[in-house]
C-alpha cells in the first residue's frame, strides 16, 4: 500500500492547490495541511511554498516528486501481482480514454469487462489524446486508449478498433445526403476539435493528403468537445467531421445529416497505450486483453440504420 502522506503530497503537488487536493482526497483542508507538514517534518525540509498568495514546489518537493510517482507505480505493481496470483481477477484498474472512445466506447467495454471481472474497482478519465497520454507517462493511469496517432516513442500503441470519420451538416443544409468535391470545403465554415485532438490530426492529414493546403484548412470555431461541435452544427454554425459513433443519435432523430466528400477516405483506429517494456500485467492485462479480443464485436455493430431513418425523417 502507498505511503499515506506520500500520496497527499503528490495529489498536492498535481494541483497546487490545498483545497482541490482535499476534495480528491475526501479529506478536510486541515487534514491535508496536516499531512504535508508532518512530511515536511519529517524530511527537515518545506516541500511547498506557500508565500506570494501562490503555492508552488520547492526545490526539495520538485526533487521528492519524482520519487513519491515511483513509489506509487511500484506499489499499483504489487498490488496487481498479489491480486493476480490468486486468480480470481480481484484489482484496480485506472483508464485514460480521449473523449470519443470515453464516451461512446469505453462504457460497453467496460459494462462487459466488469461482467468476467466483477470484484475489480475501476476508474476512468477523458481528455484529449495529448491529455491522456501525458496522464500515462505520469502513470496517473494504467492504460490509455486514444483515438489519434500516438506520436510518442516511450509507448506501445495497440490498435483495437477501426473507426470512420464522417462529414455532418445541419439537417436542412444543401450538402445533406449528397456528394460534394473537396474544393467545396475550401470556403466553408468548418469547425473543429482544439489543438491536440487525435480527431483534428486525422482530419488535418487527410484532407492536405486529398489535396488541401494546410492554410486552406480553417476553423472557423474550436470547442472542446465533440458534443459542443454537434451542438454548433445543430444551430448552424457550420458543418463538422466526427465519428460514426458519436453522431447516431442526431441521425436517428433527424436532427442532423451526412454528406460525403468524393475522393476522401476518413478512417482511423482506436488503440491501446501503455509504456514500453513488459506488457502490462492484473487487472490492466486482463483488460486489454479483453479489449483486443472483444472489440471487433463492436465494431461490426451496424451503422447504417441511423443514416436511413435520418432520410425517412425528410
Amino acid at each position: 500500500m502507498e505511503n499515506f502522506r506520500l500520496k497527499v503530497f503528490r495529489v498536492v503537488a498535481r494541483h497546487l492547490n490545498f483545497s482541490r487536493a482535499a476534495e480528491e482526497l475526501l479529506l478536510t483542508q486541515p487534514a491535508v495541511t496536516q499531512q504535508i507538514k508532518a512530511l515536511e517534518d519529517e524530511y527537515g525540509v518545506p516541500l511547498f511554498d506557500r508565500s506570494g498568495g501562490r503555492i508552488a514546489l520547492t526545490a526539495a518537493g520538485s526533487a521528492l516528486l519524482p520519487y513519491a510517482d515511483k513509489l506509487k507505480e511500484l506499489s499499483d505493481e504489487a498490488f496487481d501481482a498479489v491480486t493476480s496470483s490468486i486468480g480470481d481477477n480481484v484489482g484496480k484498474l485506472s483508464l485514460g480514454a480521449s473523449q470519443t472512445i470515453g464516451q461512446y466506447i469505453l462504457p460497453t467495454l467496460v459494462a462487459g469487462f466488469l461482467k468476467e471481472s466483477p470484484r475489480t474497482a475501476v476508474t476512468a478519465v477523458s481528455g484529449n489524446t495529448d491529455e491522456i497520454l501525458d496522464m500515462l507517462a505520469a502513470h496517473k493511469i494504467q492504460l490509455a486508449m486514444i483515438e489519434g496517432p500516438g506520436l510518442r516513442k516511450d509507448f506501445r500503441i495497440e490498435p483495437f478498433m477501426e473507426d470512420q470519420m464522417v462529414l455532418v451538416v445541419p439537417a436542412s443544409h444543401e450538402w445533406a445526403d449528397t456528394e460534394i468535391r473537396l474544393d467545396d470545403l475550401r470556403h466553408a465554415p468548418l469547425l473543429m476539435r482544439e489543438f491536440g485532438s487525435g480527431s483534428r490530426r486525422i482530419v488535418e492529414t487527410a484532407l492536405i493528403k486529398a489535396g488541401l493546403k494546410k492554410k486552406e484548412i480553417r476553423a472557423t470555431m474550436e470547442l472542446d468537445s465533440t458534443e459542443g461541435l454537434l451542438s454548433a452544427v445543430e444551430a448552424g454554425l457550420g458543418i463538422t467531421f466526427v465519428s460514426r459513433w458519436a453522431v447516431r443519435n442526431q441521425l436517428t432523430l433527424g436532427t442532423l445529416r451526412l454528406a460525403r466528400v468524393s475522393g476522401l477516405q476518413l478512417s482511423r483506429m482506436f488503440s491501446l497505450a501503455y509504456p514500453t517494456g513488459p506488457e502490462p500485467m492484473g487487472s490492466a492485462g486482463v483488460f486489454r486483453s479483453f479489449v483486443l479480443s472483444r472489440s471487433p464485436d463492436l465494431a461490426l455493430r451496424p451503422t447504417g440504420k441511423p443514416q436511413k431513418a435520418a432520410a425517412r425523417a425528410t
